[in-house]
């Protein structure tokens, strides 16, 4: 069994290498998200932030899952199944708002918990 701790720090990761994906200065978001290359890095560290999720679930680390909101937390393991079961036809625009909106979210909410321990 992983440490708690270790898997928000996987979580983490994964978080900075879609923002080191996209960060770079000559490809928005939008094109990087459209890229064929790209495209398959990102949504893999997707569905293994949702994994990582899953097995803080599994592991009732429940005082750690508290700090998230239900509803990021659903809607992530909801992303990482609609990528893991329809990846040809998954929207581009739902991993935009994923990568724009709830990413940033996951992000402080871990380095919260991180001051802490």
């Amino acid at each position: 069994m992983s440490n708690p701790i270790d898997r928000l720090n996987k979580i983490y990761e994964c978080i900075e290498n879609i923002e080191f994906i996209v960060d770079d200065k000559s490809i928005k978001v939008t094109q990087s998200i459209e890229d064929r290359i790209i495209k398959p890095a990102i949504r893999m560290n997707i569905i293994r932030i949702a994994e990582q999720f899953n097995k803080l679930k599994d592991d009732n680390e429940f005082e750690i899952l508290e700090a998230f909101k239900k509803e990021d937390l659903r809607g992530i393991s909801a992303v990482r199944n609609y990528i893991a079961h329809d990846y040809d036809s998954t929207d581009d625009i739902i991993i935009e708002d994923v990568i724009r909106y709830n990413l940033p979210i996951f992000k402080e909410t871990i380095k919260k918990i991180f001051s802490k321990y």
